[in-house]
């Protein structure tokens, strides 16, 4: 794949589906800001690697999603799945959790 790729890992989590999605190449990297240090590891964002197509699916079918990178982020936004406001970035690195509450 491309420059255009994403790590993904499903999960199941008390009946929901959650989903990691990184872009591709952070896997591995550790980013800090003062104390606060995050492990962009293969066991939480590495189970197989998507084009955007099947990472936007995951995004808009999963409960659960935790995003790390500007693609991946950014895939999020474009799509209104998020909120720039919701986005933390450590060491320039943007990461987003989603939740979807439904009744």
């Amino acid at each position: 794949m491309d420059g255009d790729s994403f790590s993904i890992k499903t999960a199941d989590y008390r009946g929901s589906t959650s989903v990691s999605i990184c872009d591709q190449e952070l896997i591995g990297k550790t980013v800090t800001d003062g104390n606060l240090q995050v492990h962009i590891s293969q066991e939480f964002f590495f189970g197989e690697i998507v084009g955007r197509n099947e990472a936007l699916h995951l995004i808009k079918s999963c409960s659960i999603i935790n995003l790390a990178g500007e693609r991946a982020v950014s895939l999020a936004i474009e799509n209104k799945m998020g909120a720039r406001e919701a986005i933390r970035e450590i060491e320039g690195v943007p990461f987003l959790m989603i939740y979807k509450f439904t009744r």
